[in-house]
């Protein structure tokens, strides 16, 4: 039994009822038992939260960790310590490793692992197919029972339809949830730009976005035929937004997500070759940018995720076209998130709506909430503080931040799994 904890004289930001309030929260038993007024203090140890913000803690669909087979790029326990100094109290984890969790046997092991090392809850995705190699679908249903939440091929898309088809038909009688990765792979393959004046300036191999309103359109139209589960990890562009809207509005179960970097960053920022900026998708326009941040904060589009992608220093010293794609964001994911508060593009209980509230509610997940029952998994955060990002202070093996070197707003305090301190700023 654990102790009774207060957290008073807080600025409680609630993204169910879209306010924020000066008041505390009770916690009894790894729960939030009530919530207290500002002025109440009821028995048990009490931390003053001194007017900081308390949020549910973030729900990170689309974590990287290299484990099994490149150990030396992140691990579970260094993954866990990066999510708990980032606010992140759920890593939801993806199946892209050496080799790919593509059975029961490996997503045991990798479970095992996360429970030993990691800080934070850690659920892990598996394969939609063998090898990620679009031929052959996993075993879902033995996968579910192991405890996969959620089932993706990460970017390695599946060109075969009639495999994808047959995927999501037996996914749909399973009720499992089925993440894709919306980018035509023939228009992808080998771009490192997005299409436009800046790429042909600068002699980069670029994409149309038009690919990813392609893969999009074909995704939706089987989701029609087969009724699946569907979530896109990370739309980018203006374009793929009307599919995604028509395709709400005829009631499939179709969600999106997007990545905090194509929110707060754009093709420019790649500048002089800078492969820190080179992701995957590739970063886009700034109408694009801010077409997609208009699409959060209308609710079109449900949640932001880091897309934590570590790469080890060798993969990325290298010319643009050559280096890998990828940054870490577990730590920045937050203060690059005050980005858009601070640029009042998107207020604090919408931005925890699509970073707590809505992938808890995808995943079937109880957190992301500060409602009594709920699980007190919080952040305590401060979303004015400056600092100048330093990539060398990050808790990932690897470093590869587009950050480094950034004025940013806003600090992490402390943060809570299940009632439990698990990181505080000293």
């Amino acid at each position: 039994m654990m102790k009774p904890l207060n957290l008073v004289n807080a600025r409680l930001v609630d993204s169910e009822t879209g306010s924020i309030s000066i008041g505390g929260l009770r916690i009894e038993n790894g729960r939030i038992s009530q919530r207290l007024d500002r002025d109440e203090r009821p028995g048990g140890e009490t931390v003053d939260c001194n007017l900081k913000h308390l949020a549910p803690g973030i729900v990170d669909i689309g974590v990287k960790v290299c484990e099994p087979g490149e150990r030396h790029k992140e691990s579970y326990r260094s993954a866990g310590l990066a999510a708990a100094a980032g606010g992140v109290t759920t890593m939801v984890t993806r199946p892209d490793t050496t080799p790919a969790i593509d059975s029961p046997e490996a997503l045991e092991f990798v479970t095992r692992r996360a429970n030993q090392a990691a800080a934070v809850n850690v659920l892990p995705m598996a394969a939609l197919t063998k090898g990620r190699a679009g031929r052959e679908m996993t075993e879902i249903g033995f996968l579910m029972d192991a405890g996969a939440v959620a089932f993706t091929d990460c970017d390695r898309v599946v060109t075969d339809t009639k495999v994808l088809s047959r995927a999501l038909s037996y996914a749909r009688s399973l009720g499992a949830l089925v993440i894709a990765h919306p980018q035509d792979p023939g228009l992808s393959a080998g771009a490192a730009a997005t299409s436009g004046k800046f790429a042909s300036l600068r002699g980069l191999p670029a994409v149309s976005p038009m690919a990813e309103r392609m893969a999009l359109d074909r995704d939706i139209a089987l989701v029609e035929m087969t009724g699946a589960r569907y979530h896109a990890d990370q739309i980018t562009c203006a374009r793929a937004l009307p599919a995604l809207e028509r395709a709400k509005q005829n009631g499939h179960d179709v969600t999106a997500g997007t990545s905090i970097h194509h929110l707060t960053l754009n093709a420019l920022d790649v500048a002089d070759y800078r492969t820190f900026f080179k992701l995957k998708p590739p970063l886009r326009d700034e109408t694009d940018r801010l077409a997609v941040a208009d699409a959060v904060r209308s609710g079109l589009i449900d949640v932001i995720s880091s897309m934590h992608t570590p790469q080890d220093e060798e993969s990325k010293r290298l010319p643009f076209e050559e280096a890998a794609s990828g940054a870490v964001a577990l730590e920045t994911l937050l203060p690059a998130a005050m980005r858009l508060y601070h640029a009042d593009l998107i207020d604090l209980p919408t931005l925890w709506r699509a970073m707590s509230l809505n992938p808890a509610k995808r995943l079937g997940l109880d957190s992301g909430r500060l409602a009594a029952g709920a699980p007190a998994d919080l952040v305590l955060f401060d979303p004015d503080a400056p600092f100048l990002m330093d990539r060398t202070t990050l808790r990932s093996k690897s470093r590869n931040t587009p950050f480094d070197g950034a004025r940013m707003q806003g600090r992490v305090l402390a943060t809570y799994v299940a009632g439990q301190r698990v990181y505080e700023r000293s």
